[in-house]
């Protein structure tokens, strides 16, 4: 198969793999004759379209030409503008969720982390953060002296590769042809086996909790309080200038407005009330030791497969990512949500055309209405600053087949699976319903992974048809290639390929079941996610302005 529609009423193609002009594609009962080369995952007319007509894609409206164009023409950004589907409120809805198979799961467990509240983790780790950026630099400190002493660091090659070329430099021998065979090592272990088994100590800095407006340090505590509550979080130390706009009260207030339960240890300390840096550093290393030998004696147990909370995210998409890597994360969704386990999709600029099957999936009025007015409140600040939704897909989506905003959402969209929508999250509102939720985030990759850990999420499957390095301090980030050969030539970041189903190979439904036995390994300590392997631990605060 050469090309394909997605829903029966399209009227454009996909290519699946790159035509050429002339070639004649036959995709059901239609034929057309291409009037140029088309790459793969990029679209064509199966109709000849008059200027203002519609176009379809996943059965929804994803753009209208803005001129005429030619059955067998590519679909450019120079003959199509993003138009999206509406939506109604008051429509009445048919929605009957069909529960997936989930036989194959039924009892099954995975190697959790039980909390006193009654999540599980998916991971142990002691988090050591800053309540505003000046204290980023004490953060680093810590970093390096428990990364170094608990046997965490290696060695870094790309230093080593740098001490090569100075040695030859030195010495006198360095020419091209010795430069071209220097290349870096593996970044081998420092020879020191890591200290504590069961616990992990991570750390984050960020930019924020002073300067700027209020609303954004306040926005910044509520963020750190969902990190605190997030079941893969033993404990944290925290550290405090004691002047900042993100005050202490603030954030203890927001733990308690998640968790009323609390109970987690938490150290608190507050630089101007220490006073020297010295005694503040050596206050925190002997707290967070104590803490972590503490979070040592907690142990993995089986864990029903209903503890699981799943954050859905993309990056990087490519015109496949709608047809392999998202449907199939989609049903990983579906199939959590059936064992009732919690399933969280983000990034609501991608959510663009698509309310209308959402909010057939709603329970009610007053969800719907929670769900278009965060739509419509973020989409008008985003023009207010003269951008827009339209302006969301990247150059890398464009060129890779994602023309307009609303063909980029219609397929980031399939990431939520069929089930019902059981609650609408507000940024840094914590997921507390079994089900699939939905969570006011940017699109931008680690704004909203950073946004869906906040939220609870232990684990994160994130979807890419071009390759991102994206990680997070708390939870494992899996990366989902939505093609073969984005697998092959990026292997150190990339942990599960569903190219198969591009190449007809497997179904969607077997990619997704295939996907779930692998969250299982990561979340039972198995084996590690490439973005834990690579160290990728991001951590950005949405400000709340614009950021798409």
């Amino acid at each position: 198969m050469k090309a394909i529609t997605i829903n029966p009423t399209d009227n454009l193609g996909v290519a699946l793999t790159d035509l050429s002009q002339g070639e004649t594609i036959t995709i059901g009962e239609r034929s057309v004759t291409l009037t140029q080369d088309i790459s793969a995952k990029h679209k064509f007319a199966l109709a000849d379209f008059p200027t203002g007509s519609e176009l379809f894609m996943y059965g929804l409206i994803v753009g209208t030409a803005n001129q005429p164009i030619a059955k067998g023409e590519a679909i450019t950004t120079a003959n199509v503008t993003h138009k999206a589907s509406g939506y109604d409120l008051d429509k009445p809805s048919t929605f009957q969720w069909e529960k997936p198979d989930t036989a194959r799961f039924e009892g099954r467990t995975f190697m959790g982390y039980p909390r006193a509240d009654g999540q599980v983790g998916t991971d142990n780790v002691w988090l050591v953060f800053p309540l505003v950026f000046c204290e980023n630099r004490n953060i680093e400190v810590l970093r390096k002296a428990f990364e170094q002493a608990l046997g965490y660091s290696k060695r870094d090659p790309y230093e080593d590769m740098v001490h090569t070329l100075v040695g030859h430099y030195e010495n006198k021998t360095l020419d091209e042809q010795v430069i071209n065979t220097i290349t870096p090592g593996e970044g081998t272990a420092n020879g020191q086996a890591p200290i504590f088994k069961n616990v992990k100590v991570r750390f984050i800095t960020h930019q924020g909790g002073c300067g700027g407006i209020r609303q954004d340090s306040e926005t910044l505590c509520r963020l750190l309080a969902g990190y605190m509550n997030n079941p893969n979080v033993a404990g944290a130390t925290v550290l405090s200038l004691g002047c900042q706009n993100a005050e202490i009260s603030i954030f203890q207030n927001a733990v308690e407005s998640i968790n009323k339960e609390f109970k987690k240890p938490l150290i608190i300390l507050d630089h101007q009330k220490t006073g020297k840096e010295k005694d503040l550093i050596s206050t925190a290393i002997k707290e967070t030791f104590k803490g972590m030998m503490e979070a040592e004696k907690i142990v993995r147990e089986p864990m029903p497969l209903s503890k699981l909370t799943i954050g859905l995210e993309c990056g990087g998409s490519d015109g496949f990512s709608g047809i392999s890597a998202n449907p199939s994360v989609g049903h990983v969704s579906d199939l959590i949500a059936a064992l009732g386990g919690k399933a969280i999709l983000s990034e609501f600029p991608e959510l663009c055309g698509v309310e209308q099957e959402l909010i057939d999936r709603m329970p009610n009025r007053e969800m719907a209405v929670k769900f278009t007015d965060l739509m419509r409140a973020y989409e008008k600040a985003a023009e207010d600053s003269g951008s827009g939704f339209d302006m969301n897909p990247s150059p890398g989506n464009i060129k890779d087949g994602l023309i307009t905003d609303a063909m980029k959402s219609a397929g980031a969209a399939k990431k939520g699976g069929t089930s019902p929508v059981v609650d609408v999250l507000d940024y840094t509102e914590y997921a507390k319903n079994a089900g699939l939720n939905l969570l006011c985030t940017p699109g931008n990759d680690v704004e909203s992974t950073t946004g869906l850990v906040g939220s609870g999420a232990n684990i994160v499957l994130f979807t890419t048809g071009l390759g991102t390095p994206t990680g997070n301090p708390v939870a494992p980030i899996l990366k989902v290639s939505s093609n073969s050969k984005l697998a092959e030539r990026m292997p150190d970041i990339i942990d599960i390929n569903t190219g198969p189903v591009i190449e007809g190979a497997k179904t969607i439904q077997e990619m997704g079941e295939e996907m779930l036995e692998h969250v299982i390994r990561i979340a039972s300590g198995e084996v590690s996610s490439k973005a834990v392997q690579m160290r990728h631990y991001d951590f950005i605060p949405w400000k709340r302005g614009v950021s798409l």
